[in-house]
């Protein structure tokens, strides 16, 4: 047994995650974005890439015994560069409503 189980949340949180960035990049699409929709699509799209690589090294930590701490805190420090990203991008897309 791990003594740590934070995988076990980043997981799913994670693949959640970028499931709603590639839901609001497509919202997105459907209204006429301004110079600050096409910076946060192109985030967005980054967005679910570094979620999706939170995702793997998640699942690689609960996959390998070997590998499970490297692993885990890579899946951490990657998810926190994600949801940094994501509230960045939250107040892009804030901004632009209010113009």
């Amino acid at each position: 047994m791990r003594d740590s189980q934070l995988s076990d949340h980043i997981l799913p949180t994670s693949a959640t995650m970028m499931g709603v960035c590639m839901t609001v990049f497509s919202i997105i699409r459907l209204v006429e974005p301004g110079h600050a929709g096409v910076l946060s699509q192109r985030l967005l799209g980054m967005d679910s890439l570094v979620f999706l690589a939170s995702t793997v090294a998640s699942y690689v930590s609960l996959r390998s015994r070997r590998l499970a701490e490297p692993a885990e805190r890579l899946a951490d420090a990657v998810f926190m560069v994600g949801i940094s990203l994501f509230g960045v991008i939250s107040a892009v897309l804030t901004l632009e409503l209010f113009r």
